[in-house]
């Protein structure tokens, strides 16, 4: 079965059909699980069920107030007992009240705690995803499975329990007081309830398939948000003249959602219609069996009205019930996508038992010992067998063509991957026995994209180190030959970037995150193709920061250009993920082979 993560092929050009798989998914949800969710909360949800069954069974006093009144209190013209009948009617109504409004306070509150708690459980574990997770997956449809998904199931986790609850205590007491009244009306009542269920059943299934259906559309749209409206996506859109297209594809997307919605509504609404109708005849079903001649005289006039306000009270809870249980059904669908979710294994992960290793007191002695990493459903190995030491405060240059290995090198190194073989260690520890923090906080990286939040430089720069002094993020400022320019500004650290760093060039983006990497202060630095993408004159600025920022670091450096690697301390030359040669400038120089012809 093909994962729900991936591109769907197809669905562009029409709704999505949910396959056989997808259904069964929706199936195999557990209710189990789903009730997992309120095992925190069981001591407010037990005070929500025995306020609902007090408030239940308070109420079932109203229908023998009311036949008491009816039958003894008007035509004994008994006003002091009227009074007391009439005041006990409002009491209980008032009462009854007041339990519903903290029932609802209780209720709610479990309920939106239970949702913030799975958001944030969705959000902390796709965030510890690896990088090969995030570049297979379309970033609306992870926005969808937080917002959409979980924010339409909000009404089943938030009302559900309280629902079952207040619906089956109601539905209980009503037929106990319905049985003390008339055990014989009754059964007359009750003779809908199996056609209800079967009917309901029905419509749960249909509502869950439609709902399987418009969660896709809906992540679909997302999509199309995201690439089309962001800055990139603007751009590219205007300068390739395609808005038209994309403005249709949305148009398309949203139409289907039109569709799904429709069906959703009326999905069942004929069949609930026709048990609307049997439930609205039966009271004249009762009214008629009281007056038959086999019937006739048995029931007083009180009672027969009490039992008609039960029995319309007996319904009400009774769709309510049912209707839950529609609700529910269809939105395992929805459950179903959060669990997946939740049920992805972390392919880069702390470990169990994580080594201390000090930052602060890291020499950052890099060694990559027979390293191999293949990139998942490649089947080709991207680094095969590479083997570098990297002593403590000195410099490595990775040169090779496009595809060599260098910057999945890189990604090993910052541990966004980890080895397929072999391993990698800083000062003697392999970097899967520290924790990923601590890997954060020793490998520094500066890579070719620089990614800027929309926000302050102020914040862009604290990002790194949240309680950094204005102070240091100025001395970084410095450090990085940006200070200056962020001085002349007019609101100076307090200027917002704009969406992905975009107000800013390529080079003054490129200094703020060598400043941004000077606050973290790590022991090793990888710089991946950091000024590949600059001109000269720019390349010379931020070449001034990367020299500061390299300075008694133990530093990697990838890029194309000979000039930018040529005083390091080791270089080595890749192609296909092997190291072809290895050594100094002069020493590769010399030996003519395919650093020399790279340089030439």
């Amino acid at each position: 079965m093909d994962s729900p993560l991936m591109e769907r092929q197809g669905r562009r050009g029409g709704p999505h059909t949910v396959t056989a798989e997808e259904k069964a998914q929706a199936r195999e949800v557990s209710l189990r699980r789903i009730g997992g969710l309120f095992t925190a909360h069981r001591w407010q949800l037990a005070a929500v069920t025995a306020i609902i069954v007090a408030s239940s069974v308070i109420a079932m006093a109203s229908p023998f107030l009311l036949r008491e009144v009816i039958d003894v209190a008007l035509p004994h013209a008994d006003l002091t007992l009227l009074i007391w009948l009439v005041l006990g009617m409002v009491a209980v109504a008032a009462l009854t009240s007041a339990l519903g409004v903290v029932q609802t306070w209780l209720s709610t509150t479990v309920g939106q705690q239970v949702m913030h708690r799975l958001r944030t459980d969705v959000f902390t574990h796709l965030h510890r995803q690896s990088i090969a997770f995030f570049t297979r997956t379309r970033t609306g449809e992870v926005q969808s499975r937080i917002t959409n998904d979980i924010g339409g199931m909000q009404a089943v986790v938030t009302s559900t329990a309280t629902s079952v609850a207040s619906n089956l205590t109601t539905t209980v007491a009503t037929a106990v007081a319905m049985a003390a009244l008339s055990w014989q009306l009754s059964l007359v009542s009750l003779v809908v309830v199996p056609p209800a269920v079967y009917l309901t059943r029905r419509v749960a299934r249909m509502r869950r398939t439609i709902t399987a259906q418009r969660q896709h559309e809906l992540a679909d749209l997302n999509v199309t948000i995201d690439e089309g409206l962001s800055i990139s996506g603007v751009q590219l859109s205007k300068t390739t003249g395609t808005g038209p297209a994309l403005v249709a594809r949305f148009a398309a997307s949203s139409a289907r959602l039109i569709d799904l919605e429709l069906r959703s509504e009326l999905a069942g609404r004929w069949r609930m219609a026709s048990m609307s109708i049997v439930f609205a005849a039966i009271p004249a079903v009762i009214y008629l069996s009281a007056g038959l001649p086999a019937t006739a005289g048995t029931l007083s006039i009180g009672t027969l009205v009490a039992f008609t306000a039960l029995q319309a009270n007996l319904f009400r809870p009774l769709m309510g019930l049912l209707n839950v249980g529609v609700s529910l059904t269809s939105s395992l669908a929805l459950f179903a996508r959060i669990f997946e979710y939740l049920d992805l294994p972390v392919d880069v992960d702390d470990p169990a038992h994580p080594v201390d290793l000090d930052p602060a007191r890291v020499t950052g002695h890099l060694r990559l010992e027979d390293v191999t990493f293949a990139y998942p459903g490649s089947g080709t190995a991207a680094v095969a067998g590479v083997s570098l030491d990297v002593p403590a405060g000195t410099s490595l240059a990775l040169v090779g063509e496009t595809g060599s290995g260098k910057s999945t090198i890189a990604s090993l190194i910052a541990r966004l991957h980890d080895p397929s073989a072999g391993r990698i260690t800083i000062d003697g520890v392999d970097l899967r026995d520290l924790r990923l923090a601590d890997v954060a906080r020793i490998v520094g990286v500066v890579s070719q994209e620089t990614y800027l939040l929309h926000t302050t430089i102020r914040e862009n720069l604290r990002y790194v180190k949240p309680d950094a002094t204005d102070a240091e993020i100025e001395q970084a400022a410095r450090g990085a030959q940006i200070h200056d320019l962020i001085a002349g500004l007019p609101d100076g650290y307090d200027t917002v970037v704009g969406s992905r760093g975009h107000r800013f060039s390529g080079g003054e983006k490129q200094r703020l995150a060598i400043a941004r990497t000077l606050l973290r202060d790590p022991r090793i630095l990888v710089l991946d193709e950091a000024t590949s993408a600059l001109d000269t004159q720019t390349e010379r600025a931020v070449q001034r920061a990367l020299d500061e920022l390299t300075r008694g670091r133990t530093t990697i450096t990838i890029a194309h250009r000979m000039s930018t690697v040529r005083d390091a301390d080791q270089i080595a030359v890749l192609d296909h993920g092997r190291i072809l040669e290895s050594g100094s400038h002069r020493r590769l120089i010399e030996v003519g082979g395919r650093y020399a012809a790279l340089a030439g």
